[in-house]
């Protein structure tokens, strides 16, 4: 059988003028001879960064994929991409997830590779790499950067995000000081890596193993522990495999793995950013995926890992319990036998692999939460969807009417929402308008808005919280989610007025607003749109190509894909 010709011979292998431009500039940096002979070119996609602390060790992980790929008769260069810190970008690090995936796009498609290696870790860089990586379609393995090592504050485990919001809410009620808050701060980020708990970080890292993107048991490995450069070696070696065998991400990224991922962040219990996600990937792939099918494929599926926020431990302890294989091999009976990178199927991958600790791992027959997928409502307060996770919510408060609070904008909440005037009590439904893709602009996590202080005061712990925005994998409560269409282009939840009843039921996935639609017709005739949060650049174009929630938040003109193929040459 012929052995299909390389897409990097284009540029190193021909005896011409631009043979001799591509392959003389390259041999300032030492490159000898026998580089340029026909082996496979990896681009190793980093997004190292000082500036996003979680992935700030990435430059040293880029290190050791090169010395896989040089075992394995490869040629790696590594190229940066805009880096997303959760942690440090203002508004919120969505805004740029779909330009971080044209930036990963563009990168691969311009340059001699053959095939990728993504290095991931903070929750935006993996799904914008992968985007960007699927409009091009070559051979694509991603090495997630890993969790940090477990928190201890005042001799208790303590997890990343989940303990910001518990702080958060201390601080208000005077519960903590200044200087604990201080000492908290490094008992919580004690090591290199990502969010610990179950946030959007560690839920995308097992998505995409369970997506078939990584290496077995890639997903938990601290990254701090020496396993994990073991495993980035490793991808080194398979990624020129994968590229000899013609192993596309397209090949990779079937209907049944989107089907094996969406199972399986039920059973970690993991975010609800992980919908927007994978929606958005699927559809530069072509891949028919939607909004209902997570409700439909998981939302009665059991949460089987007890991981922080809903549960008690944390990454490093999934881990030790046998990693995301285990919980692959938990699950068997309810995945499908899709490919991974490694081209064995998922459950293959996984088959035999020990649950080493139960408290930790649970089995489908005695979960720690018995419907623990997110549910998706309709209604008319969400006539395109809305989502909801339930084991993060309060039982009590999956049924539930209430008088409508609303703050118009963020900035609305913090003016108001400490006041003792203002007008709330414990059953009362908090609505936040104008924090969806346009209306903010980018979808920012602050659908979890704190609780006023006289209700913490009073020991009220949850309320039922509605917005277009986002939550932190990290976060918890009765939160709704998503809501589509936004405030910000005329959706109901632009109409919601104080005083307002909404019932939300989410046994039978309804969110309604209790007005008639005569008086929902007045008001939307009265109703004018805000005026657009830019005027120029990217965010301008973002607002006016951003498409909403429920189908994943990409651009309207990046949907789909171009390929691999450059057909014109520099000179």
């Amino acid at each position: 059988m012929k052995e299909k010709k390389l897409r990097s011979s284009d540029w190193f292998g021909e005896n011409d003028r631009m043979g001799f431009v591509h392959r003389s500039w390259m041999r300032n940096q030492g490159h000898p001879d026998h580089m340029f002979d026909g082996k496979p070119v990896i681009g190793i996609c980093n997004t190292w960064s000082d500036l996003t602390p979680c992935n700030a060790h990435l430059r040293d992980f880029a290190e050791i994929v090169k010395r896989g790929v040089y075992e394995a008769g490869g040629f790696p260069l590594e190229f940066p991409v805009m880096s997303l810190g959760e942690t440090l970008m203002k508004p919120t690090t969505m805004l740029w997830r779909n330009l971080a995936s044209m930036d990963t796009e563009e990168s691969i498609r311009a340059n001699p590779i053959d095939g990728v290696v993504l290095l991931t870790g903070c929750d935006k860089t993996t799904p914008s790499t992968i985007m960007g990586a699927c409009s091009v379609d070559l051979p694509t393995i991603v090495v997630p950067g890993g969790p940090m090592l477990n928190g201890y504050w005042k001799g208790k485990k303590v997890g990343s995000g989940t303990l910001t919001w518990q702080l958060s809410e201390a601080l208000v009620k005077g519960e903590v000081t200044g200087k604990e808050v201080r000492e908290a701060e490094s008992c919580m980020s004690r090591s290199a890596g990502h969010c610990m708990t179950m946030g959007t970080a560690s839920s995308m890292a097992c998505t995409v193993e369970a997506l078939g993107l990584t290496l077995p048991n890639a997903a938990a490995i601290p990254a701090v522990d020496s396993r994990k450069k073991v495993m980035a070696h490793l991808a080194g070696n398979r990624i020129v495999e994968m590229v000899k065998e013609d192993l596309k991400i397209s090949k990779v990224l079937s209907r049944e793995a989107f089907e094996n991922a969406i199972k399986i962040n039920a059973a970690i219990g993991g975010s609800t950013n992980v919908v927007l996600h994978l929606l958005a990937i699927a559809r530069r792939l072509g891949v028919e995926l939607s909004l209902e099918d997570f409700d439909s494929l998981a939302s009665r599926l059991p949460m089987i890992v007890n991981l922080m926020p809903a549960g008690e431990y944390l990454m490093e302890d999934l881990f030790y319990a046998g990693g995301l294989s285990a919980v692959v091999n938990a699950m068997q009976s309810h995945l499908k036998p899709a490919i991974t990178v490694n081209g064995k199927s998922l459950v293959a991958s996984a088959k035999n692999t020990e649950n080493l600790n139960k408290k930790v791992i649970g089995e489908f027959e005695t979960p720690f939460i018995k419907e623990a997928g997110i549910a998706v409502l309709h209604g008319n307060l969400c006539e395109q969807g809305a989502v909801i996770k339930p084991c993060a919510a309060s039982p009590q408060l999956m049924k539930h009417r209430g008088r409508a609070v609303v703050f118009d904008s963020i900035e609305d909440y913090h003016e108001r929402v400490n006041d003792p005037k203002l007008d709330i009590d414990k059953d009362c439904v908090m609505v936040l308008q104008g924090v969806g893709p346009v209306g903010y602009p980018g979808m920012p996590e602050v659908g979890n808005i704190t609780l006023p202080k006289k209700l913490l005061d009073e020991g009220v712990t949850d309320m039922v919280r509605i917005s277009d925005g986002r939550m932190s994998g990290t976060a918890y409560g009765t939160v709704v989610l998503h809501v589509a269409p936004e405030s910000a282009v005329g959706g109901t939840l632009a109409l919601v007025q104080n005083g307002d009843m909404i019932s939300l039921d989410v046994a039978k996935r309804s969110l309604q607003l209790e007005v008639s639609d005569e008086e929902l017709a007045k008001r939307k005739k009265e109703w004018s749109p805000p005026k657009p949060q830019a005027e120029r650049g990217y965010t301008k174009m973002y607002i006016e190509n951003v498409n909403q929630a429920d189908k994943g938040c990409d651009l309207k003109f990046l949907i789909g894909g171009s390929g691999a193929e450059v057909n014109r040459d520099l000179h």
